[in-house]
């Protein structure tokens, strides 16, 4: 199959499908009429032999070949992008839209304080934040980078880690009056203990309790009737009295600092949860990426 302009542009137009997430999105960003946009995506399939995309009256999809097509060029479409920004002699511009998913607790407590600098910094970004507890499919959903908590499972994804925050198991003093304050972490296993377990949003159960100490490691079973998602949540259960959790002390600082929630075992301090940056390209990111990754990296220290 030869390779020309023609085949370069529908390439361009489905990655504009794509990351827009509809045809007529798509054609407002080309500068082109909807009619457009699908006659040249009908003009690849056929010139490629396969269906790219599923349609309905609500929702645009890949299909599976689509999806693979998609992933093998979108790094090629960026690396087009970032040699062209390169020739124009602006290297260094950040502009564009710019789709980031991101963790809701770090969304809530970390970034949104800060995002205005940003912002005020790059005003030629439109920045998209998408918010939610599942990471999804990035390529699929047009999302330029991630930032999420947890050891992510192998993928064609760039990783790379951010931090590496505490894990703390805490209690507020009005639990410790009623229960009593636990003196080793297997005393939690003791029905008289209240203890509320986080799922874990890539199995959808409860993430085990750990305790680390130099090479020592401990497990154990608690006896919670209580499971949640939402760390805000447990975060309050936690402040009311009504249960022990183990939280992250990344955005703790107030509440420990306050008084508010209690450390329990301080030595026991060797658990660790990393947070990690993860975008869909082997090849040099473009500028608006790099950007808001230095950002994050900054909010993160």
């Amino acid at each position: 199959m030869s390779f020309d302009g023609r085949l370069v542009s529908g390439m361009g137009i489905l990655s504009a499908v794509v990351d827009s997430g509809s045809f007529v999105k798509a054609a407002n960003a080309l500068d082109m009429t909807q009619s457009g946009v699908s006659r040249a995506v009908a003009r690849l399939e056929a010139r490629l032999g396969i269906r790219l995309f599923d349609r309905t009256t609500r929702s645009v999809k890949l299909t599976d070949e689509g999806r693979r097509l998609y992933e093998e060029i979108a790094p090629l479409l960026a690396g087009l992008e970032e040699a062209a920004t390169f020739a124009s002699g602006s290297a260094t511009a950040v502009r564009g839209k710019l789709r980031v998913n991101v963790d809701p607790y770090f969304s809530r407590l970390i970034l949104a304080p800060a995002l205005g600098g940003f912002m005020a910094t790059y005003p030629a970004i439109e920045l998209d934040l998408v918010t939610r507890e599942q990471m999804g499919d990035l390529i699929a959903d047009g999302v330029d980078l991630a930032v999420r908590f947890g050891e992510q499972p192998s993928s064609s994804l760039i990783g790379r880690q951010l931090l590496q925050t505490r894990v703390l198991t805490v209690a507020s003093p009005a639990y410790l009056e009623k229960h009593g304050r636990p003196l080793h972490p297997s005393e939690l296993e003791r029905a008289e203990h209240v203890c509320v377990d986080f799922r874990n949003p890539q199995t959808g159960k409860p993430f085990i309790w750990e305790f680390h100490r130099g090479a020592e490691r401990l497990s154990i079973k608690t006896h919670g009737r209580l499971m949640v998602n939402d760390v805000g949540t447990m975060h309050r259960i936690c402040e009311e009295g009504q249960a022990v959790a183990q939280v992250l002390e990344l955005g703790l600082d107030a509440a420990l600092r306050e008084g508010r929630l209690i450390e329990l075992f301080p030595d026991w301090p060797d658990e660790h949860f990393p947070l990690y940056a993860l975008y869909p390209s082997r090849h040099l990111p473009p500028a608006k990426v790099r950007a808001f990754l230095e950002f994050v990296v900054a909010l993160s220290r």
